[in-house]
């Protein structure tokens, strides 16, 4: 049976517990995720974060010190949500590099979620007072949305070329559709006409 919450205090320190799961989890499944990128951009995007992610689990064991209070997670449910869905992702048969963009989608679902969690946790400390704990859940915070918008970038540089790709796929089809008639064939023939003064005139 779960304990009662009573203080800020308590939900503060399950907001931790549950991060904590959250990131444990993450480690375990980012370097499947960059395995499966085919951008090599991608691919370094998402092993960087993976060694974020180590510091980040390190400042919430620091962040349990403060509050003195034993380095154990909270089973996140829903970051094993996420995960999952982007299991899914890794195992659907999409071309490149509209594979990569589906897993840049179900990355950001997860950076998004970390935002807001760290995000709320690092309030509830301020509110409390423990400028330790503040800061050090503000700076995963912060690498989440850095990494959010490496994302972004990423996924704005992937959708161009394919779109440029897909606009030189177009100019070679129309090339190789021959023209149906040519503008000589659907001309009506000369007919000679005789004007006023005799001479003959040609009609088009």
């Amino acid at each position: 049976m779960a304990s009662k919450m009573t203080t800020v205090e308590d939900l503060l320190l399950e907001q931790i517990r549950d991060l904590y799961d959250a990131e444990k989890q993450l480690v375990r499944a980012l370097p499947k995720m960059a395995k499966a990128a085919e951008s090599d951009e991608l691919r370094e995007a998402i092993e960087q974060h993976l060694e974020e992610t180590n510091h980040q689990v390190e400042r919430l064991e620091q962040a349990f010190e403060q509050l003195e209070q034993p380095a154990k997670g909270k089973s996140c449910k829903g970051m094993k949500g996420l995960i999952e869905e982007g299991s899914e992702v890794m195992q659907e048969n999409a071309e490149e590099p509209l594979s990569d963009l589906a897993l840049i989608a179900a990355a950001q679902r997860v950076e998004h979620y970390e935002i807001s969690a760290y995000g709320t946790a690092r309030t509830m400390a301020e509110h409390l007072g423990q400028q330790e704990v503040m800061w050090l859940l503000e700076q995963s915070e912060e690498e989440e949305k850095a990494a959010d918008s490496k994302l972004t970038e990423i996924a704005m540089t992937l959708m161009r070329e394919n779109d440029g790709q897909s606009s030189g796929e177009n100019r070679m089809d129309e090339q190789a559709v021959p023209a149906s008639t040519s503008r000589a064939s659907t001309r009506k023939p000369a007919t000679a006409l005789k004007g006023s003064s005799g001479r003959a005139h040609l009609k088009m």
